[in-house]
């Protein structure tokens, strides 16, 4: 299947070289900004065949799927910063992921990794649960505002911003990325759940606020978001049937959901449901800031004794993106897809420095990683085709478990299902990615492309209960694939329906059980201290699960091969060679 791989659209003999081709990983601190070097060495051959590979249909559904899953969580998740603070409107959000889009896939080493304004992932909140920037920046806003003397807000973040920036280049040239070589999917899984979680929550959250006006309205809205819900899942189904030809079923599973949320918007319009005027999403002017300010902040003038107060909070956003972004690049270059061309986690640490900057400089929300939508837009690339004859009966590298089949401790490699009455030379598996920088590109175009006035129009159209559906979807689906739902499935499925074969079968109950319950605090643990005063230092929380994992699950009574079997490196060893491999690696 490696050999189809390399030979498939969009590869190139330098990308039969990549995997083969040794990296010289720099120590932490000992050359300054060798990482960086070494990422730009390895990824610069390739910088023209990322604009040539997009030749390639699979590059248009991607662009499409993950356009709507980057903007609209991105603009639901800012509506409290919007509502609240008074300082940033829907052109902020939009400009912000336009500009994380255009630097990540033009000048960044790793274009497959979706950047902007949402970091599902990062759901840092306090009351509400909200994006991570976004209740960063409404924590920051609340803080100063109940002071005598508060500084101007965009000024005060402005910076924030600058300081995290600071820190983010040091990062880079002292090669500090190499720590990611201790992440596993322990961390990883951890993270997800709790982030799948923060989606469906706010999908109700979404649903609620729509009661303090009209009754009627907050029904439709109901009514919308089960529609959003209900459609997209059934086209995901139907893909995953043996139903229609091939081509029809992957049609469902590229375009099921911007036709769903299309859909259900335009059912808000239709009959009676237009009657009841369903609460839609605001937007303002065309390419105009909130308030009417200039879009320059003007950062530098605010008083010393501001200055200094700032750097904590700019510590904090440090840790949140490092742990945030270079996790999110980790997963949206899994150990499930084919990739051929190297990561450069150093070089696009130091981008996200910059990125951070002029973010401060312009007001608007740090853009950073996103998770489910990094891996979503790889997923969307994968060229799909007939494995090999040894292969056929083997472990395949795929998306999303089954539920009658076995499964890993993160659900990515599973045992193809024997209940399938179709050949199995029919079968199709990954085989290859579309690697390139035109998807990530055109999406944060199309972004840019809703500032002006006409399409403005248009998003104001959008209906929030359909929101609510789609952060329904986005949750569940991620929930599926996770490592704890896969364990916590296996603890409760018929043991004569699960596979004999089942790498699970060989750790003992009460040590799965262990590893379960031990993320399962450490989930409850994240919402503790996210709805407490001290949610401002919920990245700090996220970060220790690392060395919860490096230096006390190994104490516990965990044989070496069952703790291979829970857990493992997030990435391939072709793309963790970046950071020095993982210290993981089974």
């Amino acid at each position: 299947m490696e050999k189809q791989a390399r030979e498939s659209p969009g590869s190139s003999t330098l990308l039969q070289d990549a995997a083969t081709t040794p990296r010289q990983t720099p120590s932490f601190i000992s050359k300054l900004g060798a990482g960086i070097i070494s990422d730009i060495r390895a990824r610069t051959p390739w910088y023209f065949s990322d604009w040539t590979d997009a030749w390639n249909y699979r590059v248009i559904p991607a662009t499409a799927l993950i356009f709507f899953a980057n903007v609209l969580p991105g603009i639901a998740f800012s509506l409290d910063l919007i509502e609240t603070t008074q300082q940033y409107a829907v052109a902020e959000v939009l400009i912000s992921s336009f500009m994380a889009a255009f630097v990540f896939s033009v000048f960044g080493a790793q274009p497959l990794t979706i950047a902007g304004v949402t970091a599902s992932r990062d759901g840092l909140f306090i009351v509400n649960y909200l994006g991570p920037i976004t209740v960063f920046n409404k924590t920051i806003y609340d803080i100063i505002n109940k002071q005598s003397d508060a500084p101007n807000y965009l000024h005060f973040v402005g910076w924030v911003y600058f300081w995290a920036a600071i820190i983010h280049w040091i990062t880079a040239i002292l090669n500090w990325c190499n720590f990611l070589k201790y992440v596993t999917l322990f961390s990883c899984d951890t993270f997800g759940f709790y982030v799948s979680w923060v989606y469906l929550q706010y999908g109700v959250q979404v649903i609620t606020r729509q009661f303090s006006g009209d009754f009627e309205g907050a029904l439709v809205g109901i009514t919308l978001a089960l529609l959003m819900l209900v459609t997209s899942f059934l086209f995901q189904c139907l893909s995953e049937t043996t139903l229609f030809h091939r081509h029809i079923r992957r049609f469902f599973s590229d375009y099921g959901m911007p036709i769903s949320l299309i859909a259900a918007s335009g059912m808000a319009y239709w009959g009676r449901f237009n009657t009841s005027h369903p609460t839609t999403l605001p937007v303002g002017g065309a390419f105009q800031a909130a308030n009417g300010r200039a879009w320059l902040v003007k950062f530098w003038e605010l008083d010393g004794k501001w200055v200094g107060i700032a750097l904590p909070f700019g510590m904090v956003l440090w840790i949140l993106f490092f742990f945030d972004h270079n996790v999110s690049s980790l997963i949206a270059q899994g150990s499930q897809f084919p990739l051929r061309k190297p990561p450069g986690f150093h070089y696009d640490f130091f981008l996200l420095g910059i990125t951070t900057f002029i973010a401060g400089l312009i007001g608007v929300p740090a853009p950073n990683g996103l998770i489910p939508q990094a891996p979503i837009h790889t997923t969307s690339l994968l060229i799909m085709g007939k494995p090999s004859q040894k292969d056929i009966d083997e472990e395949v590298q795929i998306t999303r478990p089954s539920s009658l089949s076995g499964n890993d401790s993160n659900g990515a490699v599973i045992k193809m299902e024997k209940s399938f009455d179709y050949s199995a030379s029919r079968r199709e598996a990954p085989i290859a990615v579309v690697e390139q920088r035109v998807s990530n590109l055109a999406q944060g175009s199309l972004c840019l492309m809703l500032l002006t006035g006409p399409f403005l129009h248009i998003l104001g159209l959008v209906p929030r209960g359909v929101l609510a559906g789609l952060f329904w979807f986005m949750g569940v689906d991620a929930l599926k694939g996770n490592g704890i739902t896969v364990k916590l499935l296996y603890l409760i499925r018929d043991k004569t329906l699960t596979s004999p074969d089942d790498p699970l079968h060989k750790v003992r109950k009460s040590r799965l059980l262990m590893f379960v319950a031990i993320q399962l605090v450490a989930f409850g643990a994240t919402f503790v201290v996210t709805q407490s005063i001290a949610a401002i230092g919920f990245p700090i929380i996220i970060l220790l699960l690392v060395p919860l994992r490096t230096y006390v699950i190994p104490r516990l009574p965990f044989t070496q091969e069952e703790l291979s079997i829970l857990d493992g490196p997030t990435a391939s060893p072709f793309t963790m060679e970046s950071v020095g491999g993982s210290l993981h690696t089974p």
